[in-house]
């Protein structure tokens, strides 16, 4: 039976969040992050790992709304979520024939009929976007018993679940948010992200997953959201802003300093003429970068109330809030962490697997000119970062799964730590 969370902890318990990051194809990775926690860390601990707080972005803010929906359920949660990403062909989930290239540019050229639709009576649910991603989308409404998560609020087992995503009329981020509580006295008057509550369904999360220029932008009522990875990919500031204490971050890039991408580095020159290597490093800048940044500006704050507190003594905090919540209506406290990503480069790994699988096996021409783009023998690029984001194919996403699940289980002593009162 899962621990129920009571919606107004006392000063004593941490208030926990569960953050997971956006990446497309990348998010089997968090699915093995996921069944770990479900499966062998309640070994540990005597109890479930419960969560105050379930934020994410992208392939993150379906996990988040499968963890929420899912709250209270035997373990076998876990196992039935790296199934659903092990099962995935790419030809069936992201289907690409030799008509479909002439409709791209079909597509591409007819921007002007779309601008006549949106003028017009006729208001699309999908607009541009470069693959068909009609079954990814019916695939990710089964997966998850949406209905639950208002249920799962209800009765305690969650606090508030926050799925952002980016609207394209205005650039900022929209965080559509699902809670028992409506009042929001923690969060800032920052207008480039904005709170939007909500009964979470489907096409909040898609909205959030929508890959800019690659799958379609997704129509929230009159308007059109793209992958709020754009701008809040790794959604800690939503966590922060619903009253976290302690954060659980899933990551899905290696450590920028790890010494695989100094590796990598002396063999990237030769891969910049390579149009799909440089699309797949932009993605990585738009999509992933942003954690190690905003973690650091977080563990920063940290050090400062803590030199504070050894300063000016241990009533520094108190007497800062006093002024914070006077000028701003908001606290500092200090903020725990712990961060699981990968071990391996997912780049890399897509490389491995793409260049593994059987030509005749791929009926895909997008993926077939990908294979040709990677090159072969010495002069095969080691990395292949946009089919890491596209590669919805069990030989890329068991071992994926597989992943995520030891990287988990190495960091056991502090996921221990974490659910500590």
């Amino acid at each position: 039976m899962a621990e129920r969370i009571d919606p107004l902890p006392d000063a004593r318990r941490p208030r926990r969040a569960l953050v997971f990051s956006g990446g497309g194809a990348r998010g089997a990775y968090e699915a093995g992050v996921v069944r770990y926690l479900v499966e062998e860390l309640p070994k540990r601990l005597g109890r479930p790992p419960t969560f105050d707080i379930l934020c994410g972005t992208s392939v993150g803010a379906i996990h988040a709304c499968y963890w929420a929906a899912t709250a209270g359920q035997d373990a076998g949660r876990g196992m039935r979520l790296v199934d659903f990403w092990r099962k995935m062909k790419v030809d069936e989930v992201l289907p690409f024939s030799r008509r479909d290239l002439f409709d791209l540019a079909r597509r591409m050229v007819g921007v002007r009929r779309m601008t006549e639709l949106l003028r017009g009576a006729t208001v699309p649910d999908r607009i541009y976007g470069m693959l068909n991603t009609r079954a990814l989308e019916r695939m990710v409404v089964r997966a998850v018993p949406w209905r639950r998560i208002r249920s799962n609020i209800n009765e305690g087992h969650v606090g508030a679940v926050a799925v952002a995503a980016t609207e394209i009329a205005t650039g900022r981020v929209v965080v559509f948010l699902e809670s028992r509580d409506r009042e929001l006295p923690g969060w800032t008057r920052d207008p480039s992200i904005v709170p939007h509550h909500t009964h979470l369904r489907p096409t909040h999360a898609l909205a959030s997953a929508a890959i800019p220029l690659l799958f379609p932008a997704v129509r929230i009522a009159s308007t059109y959201y793209a992958d709020g990875g754009l701008r809040l990919n790794t959604p800690l500031s939503p966590a922060l802003r619903l009253g976290a204490d302690r954060v659980l971050v899933v990551a899905l890039r290696q450590h920028a300093g790890q010494a695989h991408a100094a590796t990598l580095a002396s063999h990237r020159v030769d891969d910049y003429a390579n149009p799909f290597f440089i699309f797949g490093k932009i993605l990585n800048s738009m999509l992933l970068d942003h954690v190690d940044s905003d973690l650091a500006r977080m563990r920063v704050m940290n050090e400062m109330i803590r030199d504070g507190e050894r300063a000016f003594g241990p009533t520094y905090l108190d007497r800062l809030n006093l002024v914070s919540e006077s000028e701003r209506g908001q606290r500092f406290r200090v903020i725990d962490d712990v961060v699981i990503r990968p071990s391996a480069d997912l780049g890399a790994l897509a490389a491995d697997v793409l260049q593994a699988i059987p030509h005749a096996s791929l009926r895909s021409p997008f993926f077939r000119l990908a294979m040709r783009g990677l090159g072969s023998g010495k002069n095969r690029s080691a990395e292949a970062d946009l089919f890491s984001y596209l590669l919805f194919d069990g030989d890329f996403l068991a071992p994926l799964t597989d992943l995520g699940y030891r990287d988990a289980a190495a960091q056991e002593e502090e996921l221990v730590r974490f659910f500590e009162d």
